[in-house]
């Protein structure tokens, strides 16, 4: 996962390093809290506009199976498959989950590539034919502290940059005067910036 360590035990859940992000906007130790929360909601609404997951964490899926060879993962890019199981045969109770020998599963891409695209858990003919009734994957997928891609970092920039002007009152965003109110500069544009979209194209989320 890309976690910044803070004091204690605390992380910070970002996209980008904080103390990059205080040198590029010469941001000082006195509003280091309000930068590490624009930071983090930067990531979370980054992370809801593409659908998907962006930093690595341990990924648990637990799907029902019905004879498939192909898997598709839910998150991606998979850098680890950290244990595969087995549970129950059609007709028979469900038993106790077992675990499933790396050699009769492989990944597409391979583990450790940073495809923008969903990764699928290639099954061998013979679990198939196990007749099992769910299949448990536990693996690791996202991008770690020093692989996020260099535009998704710049999106984490300039959507944190982009709140904190917005949050200070400045005239960033503007779509015009509010209705009625004839005050130019009152009304903030809520909405994802079109930079910041333009950058994240390539990373929402994919369907195959």
């Amino acid at each position: 996962m890309n976690n910044e360590k803070l004091a204690g035990s605390d992380y910070l859940y970002t996209l980008m390093p904080l103390e990059d992000f205080k040198e590029v906007l010469g941001i000082d130790d006195r509003e280091e809290k309000f930068a590490r929360f624009c930071l983090l909601t930067a990531t979370f609404t980054i992370e809801q506009y593409c659908k998907r997951r962006l930093l690595r964490k341990k990924q648990f899926e637990v799907v029902e199976y019905y004879g498939d060879l192909l898997l598709t993962l839910k998150e991606y890019p998979v850098s680890e498959i950290l244990a595969v199981y087995t549970l129950g045969t059609r007709g028979q109770g469900l038993g106790n989950w077992e675990i499933l020998e790396p050699d009769y599963f492989e990944v597409i891409p391979d583990c450790g590539e940073e495809y923008h695209l969903p990764f699928m858990l290639s099954l061998s003919p013979a679990v198939a034919r196990l007749g099992c009734r769910f299949i448990k994957i536990i693996y690791n997928a996202g991008y770690s502290a020093d692989e996020v891609p260099p535009d998704l970092s710049a999106a984490c920039l300039e959507l944190a940059s982009w709140n904190m002007n917005r949050y200070r009152g400045r005239r960033v965003g503007l779509t015009g005067n509010v209705r009625g109110s004839g005050k130019e500069g009152e009304h903030f544009e809520m909405s994802m910036p079109e930079n910041v979209q333009g950058l994240l194209e390539p990373y929402k989320r994919k369907t195959i």
